[in-house]
């Protein structure tokens, strides 16, 4: 009983050696902590250089129009391939400049304008910007589907 009480305290006592063995850091004094340097950062120093973030065309700041990873699909690129009618409403399949289809609705935005209308033959889209500038007068593009032979 004694040997085992003995082996249990040796054990107890090595277990607490490696804590007792740890070293305690002390506060940094105070004139330390005043010359701590921000955290790195990003910074541009432009120097008489144009600023890469600034929009050539219209001089508006770029940083946060579009979300990383979001697609700009332009008007422009979109070719129709088929118009699906469910009871009242048709949706319109469009083949994106990758060439991966999506289905839209009206009212579906893309980065330069959105879909107008959707009829059994055509989908109207309007542009309301050109190269990100607003345009005074919005234009209508039609896409109709046409039957191949």
């Amino acid at each position: 009983m004694k040997k085992s009480a003995f082996i249990l305290l040796l054990v107890g006592l090595t277990g607490l050696i490696p804590l007792l063995a740890q070293e305690t850091t002390a506060a940094p004094p105070p004139e330390a902590a005043q010359t701590v340097a921000p955290p790195p950062g990003f910074t541009y120093n432009s120097e008489g250089r144009r600023d890469p973030f600034k929009d050539l065309l219209t001089g508006r700041d770029m940083r946060g129009k579009t979300a990383i990873g979001e697609p700009q699909v332009f008007i422009d690129d979109l070719i129709l391939f088929g118009i699906i009618k469910n009871k009242t409403t048709y949706t319109a399949m469009i083949g994106m400049p990758q060439g991966f289809p999506m289905f839209v609705n009206v009212g579906d935005k893309f980065t330069d304008g959105y879909v107008l209308s959707i009829s059994e033959s055509q989908v109207v889209l309007r542009k309301t910007h050109e190269r990100g500038i607003p345009l005074i007068r919005p234009r209508d593009i039609i896409k109709e589907i046409t039957e191949e032979l």
